[in-house]
């Protein structure tokens, strides 16, 4: 019993692991199958059919396979992605830049990037790395920019990641969380374009770090500690290029003076960007600035500044003669309007060249200050708060003596006359920007500096254009002004900018004979001529896309039989487009062919007219050899005369025959037969046209009247008989009774022979009844005469 209990126990656990096994079995299965699914929906359409592969933003979590030797550029940022495999890339030999960044990639493979010695670019920047590997970069040759900011690690590893990396042009490296900068990080690096370094929390650094790098052209600091920031300088003192520091707060006196050594570093360019500074600090920056010896420009972007420039200590500095150029924008100052006259900044400033103060409030420059620019030849003081009274006061007499570009945009200007008037003395002045304030109406009779050749006055809500503008000049831009015209005599102009006007045509090109290049787009330009074209001698450059144009017939000739079109205007073919016709609109004009009626109309109307006129000639030539005039008369007869009652009442009937004869048969007729029958007992009634008709009458309705009132048509035959009109009249309305009404009114007389051929081929069956048919021979002996008359009264009495 034991026993077969032990039995019955391993028979049910090999059940039990057969079961196992195949339920395992069936999960792997189903696993491949669908991991192979999930690997199809994780694929990258673009790179079937393009060496360019853009796959960012698709919600992908793995690279996708099928890559090839053809790809060159691979785009996956934006996606999950957590690990690089080492066969991922491993057929992308010839990919010259891999863009990784805004991934969740926490991990990489050693090998994963060892067959990408041909890369250039590798943008990593924005995952999850918590640190950086050797042997990622080992294989990277060719490598020239390098994107590792944005991650969780906190050092660069105890030796340099970047010993093989010999052409490494720019690296941008750090992240929030980024602490620790050792001695050995940048070995192998001798030669950089860009070096950015971010380390808000930056808390060591290994002095001499940066020293073995030779040559940084732009060093980018975003460090707070200003002693860490103090330490990085002296490494790069003789290295250096142009230094930016950002996001530092220099508001304590005792911190801003570590960075004193700024004052022996070479570089020739200072920037200090989303940085705080105060009265407190400025007089020793400003000394320290001063200090440098090869320092030539001065930025100061986005930053704070705390105070009115009541400085508590003189500014000594040494008048440096190096310093050529300063740049402020968007320097806040919260209590701007308290700012004084910075006179003792007054000697640092006399020997720039180049200022730029943007975007920073200013409402006046001190006469003072403007008079110690004696060196400045460009001032930028755009989108500030400068007015009529203060920019006079700005530019006084004796400031600004060397001045030749002006930037006096987006400020509080309101009056030209007074704009001009107050910069009038200026001697050197050859450029002048004051677009976007608001001048309205402009007066006639304006001053300007003799030398001024170029001017900007767009959006500033002119009007229209007057002699105020300076004859000198040889650049003028007046677009988006609403002007309707342009005709000022500007002799020198060789370039005139009208974009964003009201235009409805080319400026007349006699006032501006020397014109080169011209901008009239966004007008309501319709088209342009090849006389307009032409009529501007020294024209280059045109650019009147973004018009409505009407491709008319003129237009689209000229337009396609051109030469050397396409070279004239600017943005061709793509910005000229049909307004009109209905049917072309929104097609690029060069692409319109209007038919030939479209374009010919009264040359196609006048050929159809003269075409219908040869049809209907020819039509009446051949009516008139086939009478069809008198097939189309006798037609209108007929349909009257169906109209009718078939037959008239016995009471209307009032003769016996009807005649029908021809004029030249009329002696026979009216001396024979007319006095045989109607003196004959009982006499017969006759109908003759010469007697009966109704006068006034139209002939056609006195001939039916005629017929359908007597009881029988009498026709006398003859060759004169079948050459008269109205007897063939005569002959068809008795041809339509006869035939139509089915009965024996017609008579027919030969008056001599004739034969049967020589009567009319439309009387077909006329010509039928006098083959089947019998009728009077008018006979030439007197004895047959008599039997003549007998038989013609019996036929009349019949």
């Amino acid at each position: 019993m034991q026993y077969t209990n032990e039995m019955l126990c391993q028979t049910k656990h090999k059940s039990r692991a057969i079961h196992n096994c195949q339920v395992w079995a069936i999960y792997m299965v189903l696993a491949v199958s669908l991991s192979r699914e999930q690997e199809m929906k994780q694929t990258c359409p673009s790179c079937d059919t393009t060496d360019i592969c853009n796959c960012s933003s698709m919600g992908l979590d793995f690279i996708p396979p099928g890559l090839t030797a053809k790809t060159t550029v691979l785009n996956l940022a934006h996606n999950r992605i957590k690990h690089i495999q080492a066969q991922d890339l491993w057929q992308a030999v010839n990919l010259r830049a891999l863009l990784l960044q805004s991934n969740k990639i926490s991990s990489i493979d050693e090998d994963s990037f060892h067959s990408l010695g041909k890369l250039e670019l590798l943008d990593l920047s924005n995952n999850s790395l918590a640190h950086l590997s050797p042997g990622w970069f080992g294989h990277l040759f060719s490598l020239q920019h390098l994107h590792l900011q944005g991650n969780s690690y906190r050092d660069l590893g105890q030796s340099s990641l970047f010993s093989n990396l010999r052409n490494l042009s720019s690296l941008h490296l750090g992240n929030p969380g980024f602490s620790t900068i050792r001695q050995g990080n940048f070995e192998g690096i001798v030669l950089l374009d860009r070096l950015w370094i971010d380390g808000g929390n930056l808390s060591q650094y290994e002095a001499g770090s940066l020293e073995l790098i030779r040559k940084i052209n732009h060093m980018i600091i975003n460090i707070r500690n200003i002693s860490i920031v103090s330490a990085i300088v002296r490494d790069l003192l003789h290295s250096v290029a142009w230094l930016e520091v950002r996001k530092i707060d220099l508001d304590e006196l005792a911190e801003t003076q570590l960075l004193r050594v700024m004052s022996e570093c070479f570089a020739n360019k200072i920037s200090f960007k989303e940085s705080l500074i105060t009265d407190a600090t400025m007089p020793e920056i400003v000394s320290i600035i001063a200090d440098m010896p090869k320092l030539e420009e001065i930025e100061l972007i986005d930053c704070r500044f705390l105070g009115t420039g009541r400085w508590k200590m003189q500014i000594h500095v040494n008048q440096s003669q190096t310093i050529k150029v300063m740049t402020i924008e968007k320097l806040s100052i919260e209590q701007f309007y308290l700012f004084t006259d910075l006179q003792d900044v007054q000697g640092l400033l006399s020997f720039l060249t180049k200022i730029t103060v943007q975007n920073t409030k200013v409402f006046l420059v001190p006469c003072r200050l403007s008079q110690h620019l004696r060196s400045l030849e460009y001032l930028d003081l755009s989108s500030n708060l400068l007015g009529d009274q203060s920019l006079k006061h700005s530019a006084c007499r004796g400031g600004l003596p060397l001045l030749q570009t002006l930037n006096l945009s987006q400020n509080s200007l309101s009056d030209l006359e007074m704009t001009g008037k107050s910069l009038s003395h200026l001697r050197h002045l050859i450029l002048l920007d004051i677009s976007q304030n608001n001048f309205g109406d402009i007066p006639d009779v304006c001053e300007w500096p003799k030398t001024l050749k170029y001017l900007n006055l767009s959006r500033t809500q002119i009007l229209k254009v007057t002699t105020c503008i300076p004859p000198t000049l040889e650049v003028l831009d007046v677009s988006a002004n609403n002007l309707k015209e342009f005709g000022l005599q500007l002799p020198f102009l060789k370039e005139l900018y009208l974009t964003r006007n009201q235009l409805k045509t080319l400026p007349d090109a006699a006032p501006i004979p020397n014109l080169v290049a011209m901008s009239v787009r966004r007008n309501k330009l319709n088209s342009f001529s090849k006389e307009e074209l032409e009529s501007f001698t020294h024209m280059e450059l045109l650019d009147a896309g973004d018009n409505n144009f009407i491709c008319s017939c003129e237009f689209l000739s000229f337009i396609h039989h051109q030469a050397g079109l396409a070279q004239v205007l600017v943005g061709w073919p793509d910005k000229y487009v049909c307004d009109s016709p209905l049917a072309v609109r929104g097609a690029q004009v060069g692409a319109v062919h209007l038919s030939l009626m479209e374009c010919h109309r009264s040359l196609v109307v006048s050929l159809i007219c003269i075409l219908l006129f040869v049809v209907i000639l020819s039509l009446v030539a051949v009516g008139y050899k086939y009478h069809a005039v008198w097939y189309l008369r006798m037609t209108w007869a007929w349909l009257q005369a169906k109209r009718k009652p078939r037959r008239a009442p016995p009471k209307d009937l009032c003769y016996d025959a009807f005649v029908s004869y021809s004029e030249n048969d009329s002696d026979w007729v009216e001396n024979i037969m007319v006095p045989e029958l109607e003196q004959a007992c009982p006499p017969f009634r006759l109908c003759l046209h010469k007697r009966d008709f109704v006068p006034g009458k139209w002939i056609v309705d006195n001939i039916i009247d005629s017929i359908e009132k007597s009881h029988k048509t009498l026709f006398v035959l003859s060759e004169h008989f079948v050459q008269s009109e109205w007897c063939k009249y005569e002959l068809d309305f008795s041809h339509f009774r006869l035939f139509d009404e089915n009965n024996d009114a017609a008579i027919l007389i030969l008056l001599e022979p004739i034969q049967s051929q020589a009567i009319p081929k439309r009387f077909c069956k006329l010509r039928k009844i006098m083959n089947t048919k019998t009728y009077l021979e008018w006979p030439s002996g007197e004895e047959q005469q008599e039997m003549f008359w007998e038989n013609l009264k019996g036929a009349l009495k019949t």
